[in-house]
């Protein structure tokens, strides 16, 4: 399987997405080699680039973290007759996708449970978004705050000066007095720039590069291109700014340097010397006063929020009152305050700062600090003014509001989210309390996955866990995870599949309603799908132009996912693969959990005491 330029005969072996799920036309969406001086790949939109592959250095391509593995071995061939990537596959079926929503996703047919493998996704995380910190900043992936000015750099706008979100980029602190006093920022783990202003010159070792970069006052950055260090290899040379620089854990071949200012070099001498002692120092304990202090200084809570007016009230969860804020810097913000009366205390509150510090995906909030002080815990978080799903579903008014096309792209985003989770993040975390009013909305109705005060973390081979302590919300638990305590990916799929359920109905599983019959929502949608009238369970507040066979599509997905056995259930990649391919052809869903004689025991919000029938520690049944 080639992807690229066969430049002999004019031949461009690329991508294009449909149109829709079921209009195979040509769609907005790309994939492919971009012919420069130095071919890379670029996923666009239109002209607008989205996500940029990086430069193959003989292993790997350097903007991504796919490498060779147990599934297929990717190779990257650039001459002047040629310019393509081919990826041998070790599995006898595998697929590259770009699907009409504008991902590139790569695929292995699994043949036990005969459905597409999803191992790798693009855009995933936020950073992997192209120039998502803007230029001469690099975005840093896991990381709570993940943009941040190169040494010697400054945010361009005054109100980025914390670089909390995605910025407009950095401009020079001090300006360059060429070519005196001037040296280079050696940096590695990152992915190069883009080849926007930019040039490559052959057979140059690395020190040979340095002089060339210093020749040209308007060089700002030189590499080798590889990850050998460089005899008589390319030297690879930038000039002016610098776009699309990402730093990750697995981008540790390639070495980079940014040229630097005298006043520059002495700031980095001293950051190098502090950087010593602060990784075998710092304990949780010592973050979070850390946290408590820059926060303190900057941020304010009480002044930011009106003294937790409740004007500035935006609602209220199981951890306690949200208010909405403003930082000096005209940023809003969204300040979480600990209720004295919450069932979470500090050993959520610090499960939560531990957790999400170490996601980044676009589909997830965005923590940027936490407090404590005293009694006071307060989690800080980048603002939602469009609050939870919650607020739409299940209100007829702001329901109108949400056409197909909006209902889809959240339950995509969500899926997105949970799937990043469960296989892309550094941890793999199981969320345990999937629900509408835990699915966040930003200002274009992008969906973001909150609250990880009960989320678990498994080790990379774990697979599930027991509690005796049991927590959630009565509607979205999974049946092994409500009666035995076990809880896993497939748990967290389970109640991905009742908010799909939701989200398509307009209505709420626990509370739902039918005057013929006495079914849950799970109950019922798998009825009418079983007579072949799952049109029936539209939302009939839904706009009337949509899809119908993609709607129908969604709730055989949910219903997949809401199967009795974990065991019965997909995984996240394959419903991300379900969803986004119209052709595949979906397995027949059994009867799912809570379908007959069960509404009691998922539909109460009471806190119920369940004793094992076995010798084991008693079950106690948080509802929240």
């Amino acid at each position: 399987m080639k992807l690229g330029w066969d430049i002999r005969n004019g031949l461009n072996r690329n991508l294009t997405s449909w149109k829709s799920a079921e209009d195979p036309s040509p769609g907005e969406f790309s994939f492919a080699i971009d012919r420069g001086i130095f071919p890379q790949f670029y996923l666009k939109k239109g002209t607008r680039k989205i996500f940029r592959s990086g430069s193959y250095d003989l292993q790997i391509l350097n903007g991504t973290s796919v490498r060779p593995n147990v599934f297929f071995k990717p190779k990257f061939i650039s001459t002047p007759e040629e310019a393509y990537s081919e990826f041998d596959p070790n599995n006898e079926f595998s697929i590259v996708v770009l699907s009409y929503t504008g991902t590139i996703g790569f695929f292995i047919w699994d043949d036990k449970s005969l459905v597409w493998f999803d191992i790798r996704t693009h855009p995933g995380e936020t950073c992997e978004n192209y120039d998502s910190c803007g230029p001469n900043a690099i975005c840093t992936s896991y990381t709570s705050q993940p943009c941040s000015c190169l040494t010697g750099f400054v945010p361009k706008a005054p109100e980025d000066s914390n670089m909390l979100v995605s910025s407009h980029g950095c401009i020079r602190k001090h300006p360059l007095n060429c070519p005196q006093n001037e040296g280079f920022l050696r940096m590695t783990g990152i992915k190069i720039p883009d080849t926007v202003h930019f040039n490559i010159c052959s057979n140059m070792n690395l020190d040979d590069c340095q002089k060339e970069c210093l020749k040209n006052c308007s060089c700002t950055a030189y590499s080798t291109g590889d990850s050998s260090g460089g005899e008589n290899g390319n030297c690879l040379l930038w000039y002016e700014d610098l776009f699309d620089l990402q730093r990750h854990d697995s981008f540790n071949r390639l070495t980079f340097h940014v040229r630097v200012t005298a006043e520059d070099i002495g700031i980095i001498s001293k950051k190098r010397l502090m950087m010593v002692t602060i990784p075998v120092s710092v304990t949780f304990p010592m973050l979070i006063g850390t946290l408590y202090l820059v926060w303190r200084k900057k941020l304010y809570s009480k002044e930011a929020t009106n003294q937790f007016s409740d004007s500035n009230k935006i609602g209220e969860g199981g951890f306690g009152p949200v208010y909405k804020g403003q930082i000096a810097t005209g940023q809003n913000i969204a300040v979480k305050r600990l209720s004295l009366n919450s069932k979470q205390g500090l050993t959520e509150f610090k499960n939560e700062v531990s957790l999400i510090s170490k996601l980044q995906h676009r589909n997830l909030v965005r923590l940027l600090g936490c407090c404590i002080h005293g009694e006071e815990r307060m989690l800080i978080y980048e603002y939602m003014p469009n609050k939870s799903l919650h607020n739409y579903i299940y209100d007829c008014t702001t329901r109108k509001e949400l056409t197909w096309m909006r209902r889809f792209y959240i339950i995509i985003g969500i899926a997105r989210g949970l799937l990043y989770l469960h296989r892309d993040s550094r941890l793999r975390i199981i969320h345990r309390d999937l629900k509408a009013s835990n699915i966040l909305l930003d200002s274009e109705m992008n969906p973001k996955i909150s609250d990880f005060g009960i989320a678990r973390a498994f080790g990379e081979e774990q697979l599930s866990a027991k509690t005796t302590r049991v927590i959630g919300t009565h509607g979205y638990m999974a049946p092994e995870y409500v009666t035995n305590g076990l809880y896993s990916m497939k748990s967290d799929v389970f109640s991905f599949g009742v908010l799909l359920l939701e989200i398509v109905s307009g209505r709420r599983n626990r509370d739902f309603y039918h005057p013929d019959h006495n079914l849950n929502l799970l109950g019922h949608a798998w009825k009418i799908w079983s007579e072949g009238k799952a049109c029936h369970l539209i939302d009939e507040l839904m706009e009337e132009s949509f899809n119908r066979v993609e709607v129908e599509r969604c709730i055989q997905v949910g219903l997949l996912c809401v199967q009795r056995c974990p065991e019965d259930r997909p995984t996240m990649s394959s419903v991300v693969l379900m969803l986004d391919s119209a052709n595949m052809v979906l397995p027949h869903p059994k009867q799912p959990a809570g379908f007959y004689g069960e509404r009691s025991m998922y539909d109460t919000e009471d806190p119920v005491e369940k004793r094992p029938t076995s010798d084991v520690t008693v079950t106690v049944l948080e509802g929240r």
